[in-house]
């Protein structure tokens, strides 16, 4: 069926009324500003304490405070002349779970009718390994977070909501602009064992076993610049399984050194602030811990802390040299298309893979090598007795896992040992079989979107089809994983035999790359020839059916034994100079009682003329918040704040104040404010 030009295009009538900035259909603007953009961000930081970590899937990571608060970045871009519309967001997350992306664009359809919905909507994560668990609603990556938790979740929707709103709320005519580099040292090739068994061509494409490309969109409106989209592959593993803080890792500080620098103001500040988001593209196998050192995961500072915010500098100081080069694209227009596959059970004709036969996907399943975890990124693994590249037969001689798999999966799924079959797992599977492909294109720019971890072969060969389908340079399709779902990884089939982690990791057998390159093309085929490719069968309703919670809810708060709410336990010093780090104790609440979203849960204030003027946040990257309990006694908590004295930091007096929520035995829920005595700095 040939698709109509509301169909292809929906929701353009809307488009075109939005603002004066809006065009008539088929007119050239006639201020040269091909596009309406629009930018925004929003906090979606959960459980900052007490609940299970989502990233490294250890049971012993449990969250003990907050580094930086967690953001959802939004860009909404309107062709002007056509209507055409598309939706990008990037979150501090490591991934962006398909029960997340279906509650997002059910509260998007309450807001906007069909302006905004899944064939024009992008939600994709960073992977930042560090942070908050319990948002998902499928069960293998809700159980390995101690279970699910609604305010966590819904602090993550409400969010993403909320930044595509303020990304809407400020469209305003203006252009977009497209540049490209190079970064070849904030990443790593962390299976090279497997990367070395791909064909000559595909590793002659990437000497270095990385993908090094840095790609840039260019948001201005009018003479302003609004925002910038900066893509490039290496893990958000930079804190390790050691840290128990939330952060956003290093894209998140990349994020955060260009926003301060562009604007100079707090996040989200004004309708005019800067959103600079640090998108992944193929980043399966790639470490930013540059040593790839199994069990001792470092980078070039040999220091986790340091380590992060030097990979996330030099993705901000690349991503900035590619935005001052970006040039205007000669390519007008903004398309997407977005189909469901059934992974768990897709034939693939040979065309698609390496031997010319044809193959099937089988339902998801994790192998032992997944289990075994990835020995260049995590200091410690919950299974010591695996470990990656033990494939069926090693592991059999030893005892092997039973499970009642058929014949045809294992051979499917072969040489993979199975250690736990997610996909058919009662009361309904793990993890998603149905998962969405989508194909967003932004003038010379195509992202093939998909809700896996593409190692960089596998990027290249879905480039590729995607390409060769649309008729565009390479250069310019960029394969963005981590978006609209997740579901594992994506190997080649020849990298999937070495069964290192990522090939454990990659649930739908052997030849799920072979899948997703027949779909990709099929997809591509469509948009170009403006064919509906139809939605494909309906993803699973994650709302229905039971939620595992583990953890027990906290109890009611009570304060420190001798102390009030808010009240000091252990003051500062009383001066500090550069370098130093500050740290003062409250006696606290639990700080899940109120996310303080949008808000902050302490301050660091300096002393202006006669009042206090706030200088550092939570969401700083010179400050900390931890908390614990005292020594028995399960109800009360202690909140400590340090704050490590950056390098420049103005002579005079300061106090840090800290702003918590305490909750009685029936429920009720009281702010309460404390300040530190004040200290100077010199």
């Amino acid at each position: 069926m040939t698709m109509t030009r509301r169909s292809i295009l929906g929701g353009a009538a809307a488009a075109l009324a939005v603002g004066a900035g809006a065009t008539r259909a088929g007119a050239q603007p006639a201020d040269g500003q091909d596009y309406l953009v629009g930018c925004g961000m929003a906090d979606i930081t959960g459980a900052v304490a007490g609940q299970g970590m989502m990233g490294y899937s250890e049971l012993d990571q449990v969250a003990t405070g907050l580094l930086s608060r967690c953001w959802a970045r939004a860009y909404v871009i309107v062709d002007r002349i056509t209507g055409g519309r598309v939706v990008f967001v990037n979150t501090d997350n490591a991934c962006l779970f398909q029960s997340v992306h279906l509650a997002v664009l059910r509260r998007l359809a309450q807001r906007y009718g069909d302006l905004y919905t899944e064939r024009n909507v992008n939600l994709n994560a960073t992977h930042n390994h560090n942070s908050c668990g319990g948002t998902a609603r499928e069960y293998a990556y809700s159980l390995a977070a101690y279970g699910f938790r609604r305010n966590s979740h819904e602090a993550e929707v409400n969010g993403i909501v909320a930044a595509v709103a303020a990304a809407h709320d400020r469209l305003a005519p203006g252009t977009i602009a497209l540049g490209h580099g190079e970064l070849h040292d904030a990443g790593a090739n962390r299976s090279r064992v497997a990367f070395e068994l791909n064909p000559p061509e595909d590793k002659a494409e990437f000497p270095d076993g990385i993908d090094p490309a840095v790609t840039v969109l260019r948001l201005r409106q009018g003479g302003r610049d609004v925002g910038a989209i900066t893509w490039f592959a290496t893990h958000g593993t930079s804190l390790t399984d050691h840290n128990t803080l939330i952060s956003a890792d290093n894209k998140g500080y990349a994020s955060y050194r260009w926003e301060h620098d562009e604007r100079g103001v707090r996040p989200g500040d004004g309708p005019a602030a800067f959103v600079a988001a640090f998108a992944q593209t193929n980043a399966g196998d790639i470490t930013p811990n540059l040593s790839v050192t199994p069990w001792h995961p470092t980078g070039p500072a040999g220091d986790n802390r340091a380590d992060c915010a030097l990979i996330g500098e030099r993705q901000y100081r690349a991503g900035r040299s590619a935005f001052d080069g970006a040039r205007p694209m000669t390519t007008g227009g903004v398309d997407a298309v977005l189909r469901y596959v059934d992974m768990g059970d897709t034939a693939i004709d040979g065309d698609y893979t390496p031997d010319g036969k044809p193959a099937r996907t089988t339902p998801a399943m994790m192998g032992a090598a997944a289990a075994a975890t990835s020995s260049e990124d995590n200091w410690n693994t919950q299974l010591p007795f695996l470990f990656e590249g033990e494939t069926n037969p090693v592991v059999s001689a030893l005892g092997g896992v039973a499970a009642p798999i058929e014949q045809w999966i294992r051979d499917a799924q072969a040489p993979k040992l199975i250690a736990v079959p997610l996909g058919i797992l009662p009361p309904r599977p793990w993890v998603p079989l149905v998962v969405p492909i989508q194909i967003v294109r932004i003038g010379d720019l195509v992202l093939a979107s998909g809700p896996a971890e593409y190692t960089v072969v596998s990027g290249l060969r879905i480039r590729r089809v995607v390409a060769r389908a649309l008729g565009v340079p390479l250069g310019n399709v960029l394969v963005q994983g981590y978006a609209n779902g997740y579901c594992g990884y994506v190997t080649t089939p020849e990298e999937y035999v070495s069964q290192q982690y990522e090939g454990g990791e990659t649930l739908f057998g052997r030849w799920t790359l072979s899948a997703y390159m027949q779909e990709f093309d099929r997809l591509a085929r469509a948009l170009a020839a403006r064919v509906d490719p139809g939605r494909g069968p309906a993803p699973l309703d994650w709302t229905s059916g039971p939620q595992p919670d583990l953890l027990p809810a906290p109890p009611p708060d009570v304060p420190v034994a001798g102390y009030g709410f808010g009240d000091v336990v252990t003051a500062p010093p009383t001066s500090g100079v550069a370098g130093q780090t500050i740290s003062v104790t409250f006696c606290g609440a639990h700080p899940n009682n109120d996310f303080r979203t949008g808000g902050t849960y302490f301050e660091v204030q300096q002393r202006v003329g006669g009042g206090w003027r706030r200088i550092f946040d939570d969401n700083d990257w010179c400050t900390e918040l931890h908390w614990s309990r005292p020594d028995g006694r399960s109800a009360a908590s202690l909140i400590e704040i340090r704050w490590t004295v950056p390098a420049g930091t103005a002579a005079g007096r300061y106090r840090i104040e800290y702003t918590g929520n305490s909750r009685d035995s029936g429920g009720a829920v009281n702010e309460f404010t404390g300040v530190s005595p004040e200290f100077t700095i010199d």
